[in-house]
């Protein structure tokens, strides 16, 4: 299950669909999907919400383990880890990727500390969003009052920590969107009983920034997942 961020959707700028390529020649079964307001998916960008994202990966995992046998991994990146993190506990996936996660919200939009978040979500972008019922990202994706007030109640720091399923995590040494301290620190912290790998990707912004980086960790997802899942069978091969 392919988790996208907050600007993009199912194709994840390409990542994804080169990726589900390559997780099906190794026998696994993937599904991509739109959150709602992203892609050709129905709704706005500006009603987008986490709650409602959190909804349409429901509606997804129920799908996929529809579709598919075999153990279900979950794998989000960036802003796509808040609803899947903090969907964790009815979920239950049996392994989790995080791909330059989100895993402080305050920290990246409400206070935020990093260039991206400063330029974006600074004190008079948020004081126009209050007004005007938006603000837009990167010129690219509006996002509504209604997703910055909510956003004070999710903490996926703590659902990540509180998780017990495999996980990796990749995340560029350099992203000045989404920090990689905070990553590390949280993959360093999770229990003896919560198996966990981190790979930096050296030199890389947000997003895995040169096509080289972006094939580093799809290949790094691939070898970690097939090396977790050599004592199972699962469905033929198929990408959506």
């Amino acid at each position: 299950m392919l988790v996208h961020g907050i600007d993009t959707d199912m194709d994840e700028g390409g990542m994804y669909r080169r990726l589900a390529e390559r997780l099906a020649t190794v026998g696994f079964g993937v599904l991509r999907f739109s959150f709602r307001g992203h892609g050709a998916s129905d709704g706005t960008q500006r009603g987008m919400t986490i709650a409602g994202e959190m909804l349409d990966l429901d509606a997804a995992v129920s799908r996929a383990r529809a579709e598919f046998s075999g153990p279900l991994t979950v794998l989000a990146s960036s802003f796509g880890a808040v609803s899947a993190l903090e969907s964790l506990r009815y979920l239950r996936p049996d392994r989790l990727v995080l791909w330059n996660p989100i895993l402080d919200v305050r920290r990246t939009f409400i206070e935020p500390e990093l260039p991206w978040g400063r330029e974006n979500f600074g004190p008079e972008r948020w004081e126009a969003a209050m007004r005007d019922g938006a603000l837009m990202i990167d010129d690219s994706f509006e996002l509504g009052r209604t997703a910055l007030t909510e956003m004070s109640r999710y903490h996926p720091s703590g659902a990540f920590a509180a998780s017990t399923m495999p996980a990796l995590v990749v995340h560029g040494e350099l992203d000045t969107y989404v920090s990689y301290e905070i990553a590390r620190d949280a993959a360093r912290a999770r229990a003896s009983d919560a198996p966990t790998e981190f790979h930096t990707v050296a030199g890389s912004d947000h997003g895995f920034d040169s096509r080289e980086r972006e094939d580093e960790a799809i290949t790094v997802t691939v070898e970690w997942l097939s090396r977790h899942d050599d004592d199972v069978s699962l469905s033929p091969a198929q990408a959506g």
